[in-house]
């Protein structure tokens, strides 16, 4: 039997979760829904688009819901959809506040439905190479990652309208932080944010730029940053550093990398993992999936999670933390104050 399937969110992200329904068998995709007329890939331009998401998830009555809107509707998208008897495939961040998190979280628990956040991250095969490597070397940990975007054009529109209600340290933050918590398995106690505002093109208490620190139970100590806009600077852009007293494992780019390519922000190309005393190893992940592939594995393990009833507390529950954390950094940047967690 095929998961009916509706997706609301045309963006980049939407756009790739609909055609990775499109193409697996374990999917009949219902619906699209869009506000505007979105640019499709020609393989989905015979799928109608309705504006609507409440009349779209009435009439089609989908069994599975994707919501890859704007991060201020994905709690209510989200309930709305499970209150209906729908499981959730949910963009993140989660939510944009810890407190709709959790009344996800606490809706698919009533409901018995299952959630699926989009960490793609948790889906590729370098980044959880990279976590075992790293977990093999032991803590505590010192972790170093940013993924800053000289962003541009149609990019930098995307970006002006996700700071309407998300900074980049929260919007991209979140896969970071769950690399992060993932490695060291122990919980967060505190966070430390500081961020500036560098265009005029945002509202005036947004910030395109931001940097926080995290402290964790084991002694763990971890910094993200984050910028966009097209004043940042495509040097050092993508740093993806853990450190223990053991060694280091990193991902290495090559120099021709770029900021505003969205491949960037996926691919590893080497992970060089350094121990102490031994000679440097570098693991070529030449063969590694692309974008688009990743969606696709997405989608794939959401399949399993119904058909399988696979149990996701730990993953939703892993998804607020995270949330939780990125959050806090937001806090403190705002009020110039360590958040404790």
């Amino acid at each position: 039997m095929t998961i009916r399937t509706l997706v609301a969110g045309l963006g980049t992200m939407g756009r790739s979760h609909a055609l990775a329904y499109h193409r697996n068998p374990a999917f009949d995709l219902v619906g699209l829904v869009n506000r505007s007329e979105p640019r499709l890939d020609p393989a989905l331009a015979g799928y109608s688009i309705e504006p609507d998401y409440k009349t779209a998830l009435r009439r089609l009555k989908p069994d599975l819901v994707n919501i890859s809107t704007y991060s201020d509707s994905h709690a209510d998208y989200a309930c709305m959809a499970m209150e209906q008897g729908a499981h959730v495939f949910v963009e993140k961040p989660l939510a944009t506040t810890v407190e709709d998190a959790r009344r996800v979280v606490d809706c698919a628990k009533a409901n018995n439905r299952k959630v699926v956040v989009g960490y793609i991250l948790r889906h590729h095969t370098s980044w959880m190479r990279l976590i075992s490597e790293a977990r093999a070397l032991g803590g505590p940990y010192v972790f170093r990652l940013n993924l800053n975007q000289q962003s541009s054009g149609p990019t930098w529109e995307v970006h002006k309208t996700l700071m309407q209600t998300t900074s980049p340290i929260v919007d991209c933050g979140v896969h970071y932080v769950d690399v992060m918590c993932q490695i060291t398995d122990a919980k967060p106690v505190e966070v430390r944010g500081m961020g500036l505002r560098l265009s005029n093109e945002i509202a005036p208490d947004m910030y395109n730029y931001g940097h926080f620190q995290v402290l964790f139970a084991d002694g763990s100590v971890g910094w993200y940053e984050a910028g966009w806009g097209p004043m940042m600077s495509d040097t050092a852009f993508f740093v993806k550093d853990v450190v223990s007293p053991n060694g280091a494992v990193s991902i290495r780019m090559p120099e021709s990398a770029r900021s505003d390519d969205h491949d960037t922000h996926t691919k590893t190309s080497t992970i060089r993992v350094h121990r102490v005393g031994q000679p440097d190893e570098d693991l070529s992940m030449a063969d590694e999936p692309g974008h688009q592939d990743l969606c696709e594995r997405e989608q794939a393990y959401m399949a399993r999670a119904i058909t399988e009833d696979i149990d996701l507390t730990r993953h939703m529950e892993d998804a607020v933390q995270s949330l939780a954390i990125c959050l806090a950094a937001d806090e403190s940047v705002r009020s110039g104050q360590p958040v404790k967690l």
